[in-house]
């Protein structure tokens, strides 16, 4: 398959074709013509094939397809805390966890690391059928340049990408105004030199760690880029004390009055957030994203996802920087509800979709306007993911998001195309020579660790 941006066509056979989009469609035995980027044609294999007799093939063999995966929320610069040992005592709250482990793995990377913790990241994206992420980054000791490494990354692996810079005081005014430079400077390079795949917002880190000047400096900066505000809001209780005490006012309405929420930004989170609060989240059109597996490790509460729903709040699903395995981030979101409210019909299987397909390709769009991601439509993006699923129960539209549910694991996932190229087919790598990456990563993950535990 080529790389999507000339007409070049193939076609996608003898596979059962999960459409989702508005009017969800089981094909079985369905094929798909995909030319350059984008989906031609859907149907069943022995209409497509006569009318298209000449075209490449693609045998998926039964295989189950469905649109690739969106991630709302991610770190790529995590990905070297896997396995790492924090000194001292365990963290008992989120304020510890922020100071004992992310603020000093992320004062450790160099550009390499940047570099590669990012194609760590993006081997797990293309091995579990995620084509499309949108990145928060943080190393405050190598700022300028640093989206260049993770945008270098991004499209070795072929995927898409939105990327930012993370800016905050708890680094000094030195590098607050080098994290500003670094978003605008990024942002800038994307408008005289647009790259298809990349796109950018503008970082901020948290309300408890954002003086009232920064936040007015980076509305400021950000007024003529056209981008909205990617930031962590009322994560942990702590998040809300500080605004409070310190501001009188809570997280969501300081964030308001400073000029930052919009339906460009994003808000991440909003664990402990009042109705005040998803009444202004839903006014301006902000976008809430929940990742259930990373509140639940920080042990910050539950997210009151059905309440900010039900006010018209726009919500997505993300990772926090966990595995790029979406299908697990949904799981984890059906079940955490559940139990929280004790509540079995708490957080539907349907409401779990909408928020990884429809929302999630909703937020895209917000990066690059023209795509239709989430869905097999003529027209939409050529971006997909083959699960090798052959279930012992009925397979329906219908039924669909419980097979995912209950049924799909990361093993069953054989094959990933984003922007009508594959990246990953027969469960074998394209674009990422993941052998050498993952030598070179040890390397510098170790480096990075003896840097933590300096």
């Amino acid at each position: 398959m080529t790389a999507g941006n000339d007409k070049s066509q193939l076609l996608i056979e003898h596979a059962r074709l999960a459409t989702l989009g508005a009017e969800p469609a089981l094909i079985e035995d369905g094929a798909m013509l995909i030319e350059g980027d984008t989906i031609a044609a859907l149907g069943p294999s022995a209409d497509l094939t006569a009318r298209y007799p000449d075209v490449e093939r693609w045998d998926a063999a039964g295989q189950l397809v469905l649109p690739a995966s969106i991630c709302a929320h991610t770190h790529f610069y995590g990905a070297f805390a896997r396995g790492m040992a924090v000194p001292g005592q365990p963290a008992a709250n989120f304020p510890q966890i922020l100071e004992r482990l992310w603020w000093r793995l992320d004062k450790a990377l160099t550009r390499e690391a940047v570099r590669y913790s990012a194609l760590v990241c993006l081997v797990d994206a293309v091995r579990h059928g995620t084509s499309t992420l949108i990145d928060h980054h943080a190393s405050p000791n190598a700022i300028e340049g640093s989206l260049d490494e993770i945008a270098w990354a991004v499209e070795e692996a072929g995927i898409r990408a939105s990327l930012c810079y993370e800016v905050t005081d708890r680094d000094g005014p030195e590098r607050v105004q080098a994290g500003i430079a670094e978003n605008v400077r990024f942002a800038q390079s994307l408008v005289s030199n647009p790259r298809p795949r990349l796109a950018a917002s503008f970082g901020l880190h948290a309300s408890l760690t954002l003086s009232e000047r920064t936040l007015a400096d980076c509305v400021a900066a950000a007024s003529d880029l056209g981008v909205g505000f990617h930031v962590h809001v009322a994560e942990d209780v702590a998040d809300q004390e500080d605004a409070l005490e310190k501001y009188g006012q809570r997280v969501v309405h300081r964030l308001h009055d400073a000029g930052i929420l919009g339906p460009k930004t994003i808000a991440v989170h909003c664990v402990h957030v009042d109705q005040t609060e998803i009444a202004a989240l839903a006014e301006t059109g902000a976008w809430v994203t929940h990742q259930p597996r990373s509140n639940m490790n920080n042990g910050v509460g539950v997210a009151p996802v059905e309440v900010m729903q039900q006010a018209g709040v726009n919500l997505g699903l993300g990772n926090d920087g966990f595995s790029n395995q979406m299908f697990a981030e949904m799981k984890a979101a059906y079940l955490v509800h559940k139990l929280a409210r004790r509540d079995p019909r708490a957080m539907p299987g349907g409401l779990v979709m909408e928020l990884a397909y429809a929302n999630n390709a909703r937020l895209a769009r917000v990066f690059w306007p023209d795509l239709s991601l989430g869905e097999l439509r003529a027209g939409a993006a050529a971006d997909l993911v083959f699960l090798d699923y052959h279930p012992t129960t009925p397979l329906t539209a219908d039924n669909l998001p419980w097979h995912l549910l209950f049924g799909v694991e990361a093993s069953a996932i054989t094959a990933t195309v984003c922007a009508g190229r594959a990246l990953m087919r027969d469960r074998e790598l394209l674009t990422l020579d993941e052998a050498a990456i993952t030598a070179r990563s040890r390397e510098v993950a170790a480096e990075v660790w003896r840097q933590v535990e300096a």
